[in-house]
């Protein structure tokens, strides 16, 4: 006897997309999510491979029409170098633009295009305990006014992201192999009248003095936009204790982005989130699977944490449709081993990111156009394909590049 099929811990983006797709394939499903949208939260810069998995789940239509400001590739800056990459000139098949979001409208429509195909969301729910099993899960949920109730599944899904439920109720967490970095960020009404800026990328400042340190700048309709810096947290130390403050100092401490926005002005007060690399010991046991940062996450600097929290939400969807038709699965060699393979190759390009490796290639004055639409496939998000070299020998091409790279810089 079971209340549902599948319990599904989290309504962000793989909550939604993994619960919507297990619904429309016949099962029962139910999301129980914590806080009450909409909610703000970072990582609003999407990647064209989050495109098929919002059409996929029959969301994009929406998305499409709710007017986010379009994204069509990114921008990098390095005192006076820069470059650009377009999504239309990769090398992968796919898709050639996206959208940049403010998550607490992006989360909502996504959970409302959810409830809209049937599945059941119960709001400001929180799993205070579970037991598993190979027959399924028993998980105690706690409402907000403090009423309990027990719910039986035959699987459970935990896309809480950095709220990490599964990970810390199971003891599966285990230290990521980063570095600790601190971001601290916000909104901004951004003034900017720079007739060159192209609201429709991304924009990754590197700091003039330290290439370890790095801004966001994720432009929104209306002259809002994004802004965040990320460093280890030495850099910290020397500014102001108030994040709006320390903020602020940050970004005047760049010439470039400080002139770009010499006009902006906070629209909230600065937020802080440090030591947010996570990592478990397995992605999968007896009766759940774990789905985006709930399992891991690596760095903000390219915008991968929407990407493979829906791509692990697809994969892991179709994989439990499957077992729940009572067909033979293995959640390692289905699920498991092929996010990791692009999880590997974000990781390679993140570390080569703050290891310098990888900036050598992006600020390189003329790279040869092949290469180029092969890197460019990666910053889309499309790091699953085993087509492209770049992925396919992600670790020994980049350093093979790099070097290259370096000599001609």
């Amino acid at each position: 006897m079971t209340d549902t099929d599948v319990l599904v811990i989290g309504a962000g983006p793989a909550g939604t997309i993994a619960s919507t797709l297990l619904k429309r394939a016949g099962h029962r499903v139910a999301v129980v999510e914590k806080q009450h949208f909409p909610r703000f939260s970072i990582g609003e810069s999407l990647l064209p491979q989050c495109m098929e998995y919002l059409e996929q789940a029959g969301m994009l239509a929406a998305v499409e029409a709710a007017g986010f400001q379009k994204k069509d590739g990114a921008a990098f800056a390095w005192e006076e170098r820069s470059t650009q990459f377009r999504f239309d000139e990769q090398f992968t098949p796919g898709w050639g633009y996206t959208y940049q979001v403010e998550r607490d409208r992006f989360d909502a429509l996504l959970a409302d295009q959810a409830q809209q195909q049937g599945v059941p969301i119960t709001f400001g729910c929180s799993l205070a305990a579970i037991e598993t099993a190979h027959t399924g899960i028993t998980a105690t949920l706690e409402h907000e006014d403090g009423q309990q109730q027990t719910v039986r599944a035959r699987f459970a899904l935990d896309a809480s992201g950095f709220g990490r439920v599964l990970p810390r109720l199971l003891n599966l967490e285990k230290p990521s192999n980063f570095p600790r970095r601190t971001a601290v960020f916000s909104h901004i009404d951004d003034h900017i009248s720079d007739p060159h800026f192209d609201r429709n990328k991304i924009l990754i400042t590197v700091h003039q003095q330290r290439q370890d340190v790095w801004f966001w700048l994720i432009p929104f309709p209306d002259g809002k936009a994004s802004i965040g810096v990320v460093a280890p947290d030495d850099f910290f130390a020397g500014l102001p204790s108030d994040n709006s403050d320390c903020l602020n100092a940050a970004v005047a401490g760049d010439t470039r982005l400080a002139a770009l926005l010499s006009r902006a002005t906070l629209r909230m007060p600065a937020r802080r989130q440090g030591g947010y690399s996570a990592s478990v010991r397995s992605l999968h046991g007896e009766g759940y699977a774990l789905l985006g940062n709930a399992g891991e996450f690596l760095d903000p600097v390219f915008s991968s944490g929407v990407t493979i929290a829906m791509h692990s939400a697809s994969l892991a969807a179709g994989v439990l449709d499957r077992q729940l038709r009572g067909e033979a699965t293995d959640w390692e060699r289905e699920f498991a081993r092929p996010l990791q393979q692009g999880v590997d190759t974000f990781r390679s390009y993140v570390s080569g990111w703050y290891d310098g490796r990888f900036q050598n290639v992006v600020f390189h004055p003329s790279p040869p156009e092949e290469i180029k639409r092969m890197i460019c496939s990666i910053l889309a998000g499309y790091a699953w394909d085993q087509n492209n070299p770049y992925v396919q020998h992600h670790q020994r091409r980049l350093t093979a590049l790099a070097e290259i790279c370096a000599d001609s810089l």
